[in-house]
């Protein structure tokens, strides 16, 4: 069975050394970093299946890493372990792409819990390559490709192709998606949500039997025809 490799983020070194023997007591390899800078320089090399972030830390906080991790990798698990609980900071996290946000004091065996389940949950979320139409969409490199041609998107725009290319000719509600991809449906969340979806139809212009449509009050559907 596959040991998971953890990267323990906190500069906090007391505390995080009584977590780190806890969760290795469970079977996971966990190597610690002290500070965002380091853990950035570890994350290339190992390659973990989950890292647990504090936000408060030298160098670069946990805010500035998760942004740069998200930046090259959409399937690594993020949690955020810190004691910020204003609702201004959950939802940065969650608009990250952080999998959660453990505010603390926590029970280890709380996050031993989520940690197990989220990573029961991997190989059930293994898809990550779609066939549409002609083209190929690859939610892990974030490109789409079709012959020779390959256009690379952001990983917020793979999260919204992801959605409506799971649901080929269905509808997606509006909602949904801004929940899923932002984590509310501010405003502001719904127009930027407009923009990459102006985004993706250029970008699907390579097939033309591809095509993101508007339902008016509802969503949208990505059609195949």
């Amino acid at each position: 069975m596959k040991q998971h490799k953890i990267l323990l983020v906190d500069d906090d070194l007391k505390n995080s050394m009584l977590l780190k023997k806890f969760i290795e007591a469970e079977g996971y390899a966990v190597t610690y970093a002290n500070n965002g800078q380091v853990a950035w320089e570890l994350f290339q090399s190992l390659k973990p299946d989950l890292v647990l972030l504090d936000i408060n830390m030298p160098e670069m906080n946990g805010f500035e890493l998760a942004q740069k991790i998200r930046n090259t990798n959409t399937n690594v698990i993020i949690f955020f372990l810190t004691d910020r609980t204003e609702i201004s900071d959950r939802l940065h996290g969650f608009n990250l792409k952080g999998n959660d946000y453990i505010p603390k004091p926590f029970y280890p065996e709380e996050l031993i819990a989520k940690m197990k389940e989220r990573l029961a949950n991997v190989s059930i979320d293994e898809k990550r390559i779609y066939q549409l139409g002609k083209a190929v969409f690859n939610y892990s490199t974030c490109t789409l490709e079709l012959d020779t041609v390959t256009q690379k998107m952001s990983v917020r725009q793979a999260d919204i192709l992801r959605i409506l290319a799971e649901n080929l000719n269905s509808v997606v509600e509006r909602d949904y998606i801004l929940d899923k991809v932002w984590g509310c449906n501010s405003y502001s969340n719904s127009l930027s949500l407009n923009v990459q979806i102006t985004y993706l139809r250029k970008m699907l212009e390579v097939d033309a039997s591809l095509s993101i449509n508007s339902i008016k009050r509802r969503g949208y559907i990505l059609t195949n025809e």
